[in-house]
């Protein structure tokens, strides 16, 4: 695994003091049960991410709030939490794992190995909040805050707050207000060619249905759901902080 982590910390543009940390940010908790088996539970938590994720979580916040801050400062409270929400959600860490192949240097048991664990989202994102974790004990926020930036420069030139609106949890949470159930997103059609898919979505509620088009089934989703508060007469910039 040693050799194979000098090509990750090349790409990542950082390298570790200890690399022990680095390794500990890789290793699943299933790998560590199927490894150390006969071991403690504290030997094992030792070994596996989840508290250096703990942390990241929180610094990888601050770096967030502190860049969209200095980014925006005519922004009010709600566009701030807005942006940050979308930047720090598992979708945007698990988008920029991927771009890393983080998954290819995971540790994972065989369980999870079987299971596709490497190309899991949650779990993607997870690791790499445990990366910037390790950092940070490595050498400290500031170096943690650099390889924030780094890493998520292309997110925080794109984050809006009109594009970093979860228009589905937006609409569920309206249409659970209004007592009524949670909508059902279907694929409805897949269109040309691969490089250039569109997939319909049709959003349905209790109150009637709509179909919109995207790029990605998610992005007609939410689409659809933008369409779906558009009719229930709801202002589609708000959001729940």
């Amino acid at each position: 695994m040693k050799q194979n982590l000098g090509k990750l910390e090349q790409m990542f543009g950082y390298r570790f003091q200890n690399i022990g940390l680095l390794e500990r940010a890789l290793t699943h908790r299933s790998w560590a049960y199927e490894n150390k088996p006969s071991g403690s539970d504290e030997e094992i938590r030792n070994l596996q991410n989840e508290s250096l994720e703990f942390v990241g979580d929180s610094v990888l916040g601050l770096a967030i709030a502190e860049q969209l801050f200095n980014r925006n400062p005519d922004s009010s409270e709600g566009d701030l939490t807005l942006m940050k929400h979308y930047l720090v959600s598992a979708d945007t860490l698990g988008r920029i794992a991927l771009n890393y192949d983080l998954g290819s240097y995971l540790r994972v048991g065989r369980g999870e190995e079987k299971t596709g664990g490497r190309k899991k989202q949650a779990l993607l994102a997870d690791t790499l909040e445990a990366v910037i974790g390790a950092i940070f004990f490595d050498t400290g926020y500031i170096s943690a805050r650099a390889f924030i930036n780094r890493i998520f420069a292309d997110e925080l030139k794109k984050a809006t707050p009109r594009n970093s609106i979860d228009y589905k949890t937006l609409l569920q949470e309206t249409l659970q207000a209004k007592k009524l159930s949670a909508p059902e997103y279907n694929v409805v059609s897949t269109d040309g060619p691969p490089h250039e898919r569109v997939f319909t979505v049709e959003a349905v509620w209790e109150e009637g249905r709509v179909r919109a088009e995207g790029n990605s089934i998610k992005s007609a989703e939410m689409t659809a759901a933008s369409m779906v508060l558009e009719k229930l007469g709801e202002p589609r910039s708000k959001a729940k902080k």
